[in-house]
């Protein structure tokens, strides 16, 4: 998944970017089915004093028969908004990450998260992978459960060349990233599925630099 073009606005201490992608038309709209999600929010005060507060809101998913036809595929497509907010010690700024952990028949709440999939997530330069691309094209067997993330941000890396960024920088006290009817095609699952929203923070100010993650509930994809 590639965003050609984003929409990112800077005002004052505010970082925000807004990113749409998979806006397709959701099909038969008497067989698709809405599910509100309550999203989350999560407090961390870091060793300088640091407050850092990371929600979830306005998360939602749209579940919707498959184009494949198949009992395999399966497509949804999300919506939600990550915000952050910092507070006491010396604030420099951060950087959000938000995406998706995908699972076929593999325990994704709860404990299963933080041993089976969090505990395997490697975070590198604030970014971490479980062998999934930016994109929520996935194709996945009985037990496995994949990552992706939601932001491809075309920029130029220090030496000009073009470069792929999965997170939106902040400088200040706050951020956020929202996005809607971002695509989740699931491939291969003959059984059932589950999806659950991640957003990650990577905070730095003059003494510390640290990472904050909050997960969203999960949520059936058929």
């Amino acid at each position: 998944m590639n965003i050609g073009k984003n929409s990112m606005r800077t005002a004052g201490v505010l970082a925000a970017a807004s990113v749409a992608f998979g806006m397709l038309s959701a099909g038969a709209a008497n067989a698709d089915t809405f599910v509100p999600l309550p999203g989350g929010e999560i407090t961390k005060t870091l060793s300088d004093g640091t407050v850092v507060t990371v929600r979830l809101v306005n998360e939602s998913a749209l579940i919707s028969p498959s184009m494949g036809a198949t009992p395999v595929h399966r497509n949804a497509w999300v919506s939600g908004s990550a915000q952050v907010e910092l507070s006491g010690g010396e604030k420099i700024g951060g950087s959000i990450y938000p995406g998706y952990v995908v699972g076929c028949q593999v325990n994704i709440d709860g404990g299963g998260v933080e041993g089976g999939v969090e505990g395997g997530v490697e975070w590198e330069d604030g970014a971490g992978s479980l062998g999934a691309e930016s994109g929520g094209e996935l194709t996945l067997g009985p037990g496995e459960a994949k990552s992706f993330y939601l932001l491809d941000l075309e920029e130029a890396d220090d030496y000009g060349n073009e470069d792929h960024a999965k997170r939106n920088k902040f400088k200040g006290n706050s951020g956020s990233v929202t996005w809607a009817d971002s695509t989740i095609g699931l491939s291969g699952c003959g059984g059932y599925a589950q999806a659950r929203a991640f957003v990650r923070v990577k905070v730095e100010t003059d003494k510390v630099t640290s990472s904050v993650t909050l997960w969203g509930q999960p949520f059936s994809i058929g």
